[in-house]
């Protein structure tokens, strides 16, 4: 049986945010903490060794795959600041037309630093993100 290598967990957000070496990542990590706590409503959460996530969902696949995962989170990892965003949210490619620099994978986006996005549409971002995911996987 797979054993899902992201969970929740009780280390410190705060004490990985203060081991990222770059002074610079790691003001811009402060600053999505507070603005993901403040947009998702949620509390920042480790989810293994180096995601911050925020409020969580439990998902179940056709296949029979089940495991919870964050709704949304970060990560200021070395080369771009990963965003985890719902990769079935309808929305997410219309705002990320207006969101400034970034790339994207299926449910990540990357950014180099906080400076060249547009910080309300991020916001708008992780809640209708948490809104798809919630409507995808309502708690039962």
């Amino acid at each position: 049986m797979y054993e899902l290598k992201t969970k929740p967990n009780d280390n410190s957000v705060i004490q990985f945010i203060e081991q990222v070496e770059s002074p610079k990542k790691r003001e811009d990590a402060y600053q999505l903490l507070d603005i993901f706590t403040e947009a998702s409503g949620c509390e920042a959460k480790m989810w293994g060794d180096s995601i911050i996530g925020f409020g969580s969902y439990h998902y179940k696949y056709a296949s029979g795959h089940e495991g919870d995962a964050p709704l949304v989170g970060f990560s200021p990892r070395k080369a771009k600041i990963s965003l985890y965003l719902s990769a079935c949210d309808p929305a997410k490619e219309k705002l990320l037309e207006s969101f400034g620099k970034h790339t994207s994978g299926k449910s990540c986006v990357y950014i180099n630093k906080l400076a060249d996005i547009d910080v309300a549409v991020l916001k708008k971002l992780i809640n209708s993100s948490i809104q798809s995911l919630k409507e995808r996987y309502p708690e039962e």
